[in-house]
């Protein structure tokens, strides 16, 4: 086995590089599909241009639209941010509709008899729910 550092250096570096721009193919043809701003046929000549010559197509669209790519890469993490914050409003806006405070003090007091809480724990519980 005669395999010098250099050439395992230089093998890692070749692979981190095709690494590297397999990553970028990815996140090119993600970004293909979600163009608002391209019409169908310019998608499907630029997906042929970067499937049928790979390393070429992915540097003229990065050169062409490289720009365009991360602003809306930045527009769909703001929008999946507020869908996210609308949703755990809504699911926190139901579910202090579905806990009404009688519930809470019933369960409370049923926890009290059971034994599970002392009387102290079941009055500071009590307060909290009405306040």
């Amino acid at each position: 086995m005669d395999y010098p550092l250099l050439n395992a250096f230089w093998t890692m570096c070749l692979i981190f590089l095709w690494v590297m721009w397999l990553f970028l193919l990815v996140r090119i043809i993600g970004d293909i599909f979600r163009s608002q701003d391209v019409n169908n046929w310019a998608k499907t000549g630029w997906l042929v241009l970067v499937i049928v010559l790979p390393f070429v197509g992915v540097f003229i669209y990065v050169l062409a639209r490289g720009r365009g790519l991360s602003e809306r890469e930045v527009a769909l993490a703001q929008r999946q941010q507020r869908q996210l914050r609308d949703y755990i409003r809504e699911t926190a806006k139901a579910q202090d509709e579905t806990i009404r405070p009688e519930d809470s003090l019933a369960k409370l007091a049923e926890l009290k008899n059971r034994g599970d809480i002392t009387e102290e724990e079941f009055q500071k519980a009590k307060a909290k729910v009405l306040a």
